[in-house]
């Protein structure tokens, strides 16, 4: 199976293959029996139900996953951009089904890993597949501490609280004054389970308070003592 050069170079950036060089790479994809799957924009990657078929990895594009509930309403859990990856908690559940929907928000190429063939030593017992199985089990970790801060969110009652949250937290995390949000309106309307045009007012009233500033995606808090307040 040939991979092309930059299914290698986005695999090179990715956490999973920290610490592991193209070449260590290249080595492994034998052993690693990548597929390659190409979705176009609204195309579904995973239904919820449906068997889980492997690790994915986002090559290109962008995709969203989501989850319904009972009654029939979308709930956004992540964006996944290029090097993001998606299925690993679930990968070593004895059920092992798609509990959310993956969907293509652009024309999108997902590259697919079966989990076994990770954490199976390769027959070259190469030292790269060893910083492999370590950084699967430090991704795993991160996640679960990422479900509890999920579970924090919730834990607020004031959809003002949650977006002051929010928005401190992308701050702190992209440590500038004047930083983006990884999500539009409407996919931050499903991730608060509110309808959009309240993250919409609410937004516009914290900007008319002077608590924030904001030009599209683009955001300045001007107020963070004040958000903090009301977390």
């Amino acid at each position: 199976m040939k991979i092309e050069e930059k299914v290698i170079d986005c695999l090179f950036g990715t956490s999973l293959f920290k610490g592991i060089d193209k070449a260590g790479i290249h080595n492994m994809i034998q052993c690693l029996n990548p597929r390659i799957h190409r979705y176009k924009k609204n195309e579904s990657i995973a239904i919820a139900g449906e068997p889980f078929y492997g690790i994915g990895i986002v090559i290109e594009g962008e995709a969203v996953i989501a989850k319904e509930n009972i009654a029939g309403n979308r709930a956004i859990l992540t964006v996944l951009r290029q090097g993001d990856m998606f299925g690993e908690m679930i990968s070593f559940t004895e059920k092992k089904v798609w509990p959310v929907n993956v969907t293509a928000q652009f024309d999108s190429e997902i590259v697919f890993v079966s989990p076994e063939n990770i954490i199976t030593r390769c027959e070259k017992m190469c030292d790269s597949h060893q910083i492999l199985i370590q950084n699967m089990l430090k991704i795993m970790s991160r996640k679960a501490l990422l479900l509890s801060r999920k579970v924090d969110y919730l834990s607020i009652r004031s959809l003002r609280g949650r977006l002051s949250a929010y928005l401190i937290e992308q701050w702190q995390i992209q440590d500038t004054s004047v930083f983006s949000l990884p999500m539009n309106r409407d996919e931050l309307a499903d991730f608060f389970n509110v309808a959009r045009p309240s993250i919409s007012r609410e937004l516009g009233k914290m900007k008319d308070e002077g608590l924030i500033d904001f030009h599209k995606s683009s955001f300045k808090i001007l107020d963070l003592e004040a958000l903090k307040k009301v977390i």
